[in-house]
């Protein structure tokens, strides 16, 4: 790690800068500090898409009070919230190609006019990236091997490919604008529907025994016409037809977080709409590239996809208790429209 005093601003690679002001301030701020601050990691050994917590602590105790706190981390703005003992915590992802490191830059204002800029390492264990293995047609090691209609496994049509690209386009789009919206859940993040996993994120695929991939999201049994519900409070970002994912709802959370739903029968939501947690949004279907109807679910962090089951287990200070009943809810199963 290495701790930096700054008396100009410093701006990151996304445009992050702490307030010109401080400057002329700065300038007469050069009194040595009582402890530096500091970065840590948790978990300290994630794995490629993990969604984990930045903590900067030691910022208390110097006589000069922090006025502002921002950073990012992979190229990805960090959102801190105020913690316990005076530290700040923030979501960060590590991207699904990452080989054995990422890095974190955070800047510290106080209100002296003093900036701390303070940079750390994450370091992992290196191993393949999934896209990387799937890329290369490598051999992907417990891989499920599915049948689905030919035309998802032939070579591709120009047009196919383009089409393609620009709905990821679209998906990182909605990603990237979800940094400059407000959080907007309070509440844990709840599994999309109750059934049984299937296929869980990172895990490897063969389609048709040609066409290698992995698996970037959780898949959920279902029949036609089950339930689809909200993991959190939200603002539909995007309802399209996608070549892929078939019928997708996006849901933009908020500070950077936004989860996916494909392969929908019927989404029953519009773009612009608020959601809120546990908000029927859907019915399952079997749209896209399946092998039978099922729930997709995905999960980003700004650009960044992510494992959306590390949404389940947030706590504070991003989520506060749960306090609302447990219901059982029947499932109705419906005809798709």
């Amino acid at each position: 790690m290495r701790m930096e005093r700054s008396h100009r601003p410093v701006v990151t690679a996304l445009g992050l800068a702490l307030v010109v002001a401080f400057e002329s301030a700065a300038a007469q701020a050069g009194a040595t500090r009582a402890t530096d601050p500091r970065l840590t990691f948790q978990p300290k050994q994630p794995g490629p898409g993990s969604l984990i917590r930045v903590t900067i602590d030691r910022l208390a105790g110097n006589g000069d009070s922090v006025v502002s706190v921002a950073g990012d981390m992979a190229n990805e703005p960090l959102h801190f919230l105020e913690s316990a003992g005076g530290s700040r915590v923030a979501l960060a992802a590590i991207p699904i190609d990452a080989s054995d490191s990422v890095v974190a830059r955070v800047l510290v204002g106080y209100a002296s006019g003093a900036i701390d800029t303070v940079h750390s390492s994450l370091r992992f264990p290196h191993h393949p990236p999934p896209l990387a293995v799937a890329r290369t047609g490598g051999r992907m090691r417990g891989a499920s091997r599915l049948r689905v209609d030919a035309r998802f496994t032939r070579p591709m049509a120009d047009s196919t490919a383009a089409r393609i690209e620009q709905e990821n386009a679209l998906a990182r789009d909605v990603g990237r604008r979800a940094h400059d919206t407000p959080k907007l859940w309070t509440y844990p993040f709840l599994r999309p529907r109750a059934s049984r996993v299937t296929s869980r994120f990172g895990s490897g695929r063969v389609f048709n025994g040609r066409v290698s991939s992995s698996h970037l999201g959780i898949d959920y049994r279902g029949a036609l016409g089950e339930p689809i519900r909200a993991a959190n409070r939200g603002v539909v970002a995007l309802v399209a037809a996608f070549y892929l994912a078939g019928n997708v709802v996006y849901i933009d959370h908020g500070a950077g977080l936004v989860t996916g739903y494909f392969h929908m029968s019927q989404p029953e939501v519009s773009a612009g709409d608020t959601v809120e947690r546990g908000q029927e949004i859907g019915l399952v279907g079997a749209t896209g590239r399946v092998t039978g109807p099922h729930l997709h679910w995905s999960a980003r962090f700004g650009d960044l996809t992510i494992d959306p089951a590390d949404l389940l287990s947030l706590g504070a200070p991003f989520t506060a208790p749960d306090t609302t009943p447990e219901k059982r809810t029947l499932i109705r199963i419906r005809k798709p429209r």
